[in-house]
Parts: C-alpha cells; structure tokens; sequence
C-alpha cells in the first residue's frame, strides 16, 4: 500500500509567513495552479480513495485530484493543521515579540505546553495516529491511498507512521509536494520512499 502525503497549494498566509493553523484561509491564484500541477502530476500514483483534510486549502487541492482522478474525497477532521490558537495569523517573529513568556514556555516543552488556546504536540500527534489508523481501517491497509494536509501535521503523520525507525527524521514539504510511504499489511511496517518531490511544478510559470 503506498500513502501519498501531500501539502494543500499555496495561500497568501504562506506567502506573508503567517500561522494558518485552523483558520480556514483558501488557496490563491498560485496555489490553484500548483494544485492543478499536482493533480497531473499524481497521474503515474493512481490512488482508490482520496482523504482530505477538512479546512478549505486542503479540500480545494483534493477536488482537484479527485476531478482528475475519478475518486471520492473523505473528509477527515483529525487531518486539520495543528491548531496554534492566539498565534494564527501572526508570524514568528510576531508572536516572540507579543507573547514572549508563553513562546518560552512552548520553546522549551512543546510536547506538553500549548501555545494559548493551542495543541501540544502529544495533542497532535493522538489525532495524527488516530487518523493514521482510521485509513488503515477503511482501506484494508491494501489500496494506495492520497492523504491531503497541512505543513506540520504531515510532519506528525510521518512521524507516528516511521516511529521505531532509526533513521526517523523530521520532515519540511513545501505546498503543492508528494510524500510517498509504503506499509506492509503483513508486518504493519512503514518505509519513507520519497520526501517533498514537486518535480510536477518544474518549468511551470507561477
């Protein structure tokens, strides 16, 4: 089974650096067009079912691929970005500069302290293997499967589906990119294939 992890398209808070988190903020001009260029791009990765999440930029960029594909899109909560509360809509170096105490206190131990009206990390990454299991459970864990997300929660996807690995790492993917992962429905083992591949947007105009 391959599970084809792919970042939402482009947005204006990508492009001004701010944190989206759960605000619903829709793909731009560019992100449509990477969009368009990932669902050609997915054409040589036929997948049987397609699991979005439910916020506006991950769902715009999973009908595009379902449009293409002829698959139905599942909407899946737990594949949301990581919810940073009073931060979202601000940059980094905003929110150091407006909430330096709370920013210290998540620095130190993002595990287990929230940024304020946020989700730990121990938060995320329960929904992350839950919704990781869930598509094991739908799928069979026997069809190849596109999961659309967001930036950080990619990141914890991968990082329940690779624990135990050694050569575990944390991954950065860019919009509009294609994460693959193999898992053995016999030994429940996953393998990182291919990290952040945008080969389909080479030479294309934005």
């Amino acid at each position: 089974m391959k599970l084809y992890l792919i970042r939402h398209g482009q947005t204006d808070w990508n492009v001004d650096g701010k944190i989206q988190g759960s605000h619903d903020i829709p793909l731009n001009d560019t992100g449509k067009k990477q969009a368009q260029c990932l669902a050609k791009g997915m054409d040589k990765r036929p997948v049987e079912k397609i699991f979005s999440s439910t916020l506006e930029r991950a769902k715009e960029t999973a009908l595009m691929l379902s449009a293409r594909q002829k698959k139905d899109v599942y909407l899946m909560p737990a594949l949301v970005e990581v919810e940073f509360g009073q931060w979202e809509g601000l940059t980094w170096g905003q929110i150091q500069e407006k909430y330096p105490e709370e920013y210290a206190r998540w620095d130190i131990n993002p595990v287990e302290v929230a940024p304020p009206g946020g989700e730990t990390q121990l938060q995320v990454l329960k929904r992350c293997a839950a919704a990781v299991e869930k598509i094991l459970e739908i799928t069979g864990g026997r069809e190849d499967v596109a999961v659309i997300s967001h930036g950080a929660t990619l990141a914890y996807l991968v990082a329940y589906m690779m624990r135990g690995h050694d050569d575990q790492q944390e991954i950065i993917v860019e919009n509009a990119s294609i994460t693959t992962v193999d898992y053995n429905p016999i030994t429940r083992d996953f393998r990182l294939l291919e990290v952040n591949d945008v080969s389909h947007m080479e030479g294309v105009s934005f």
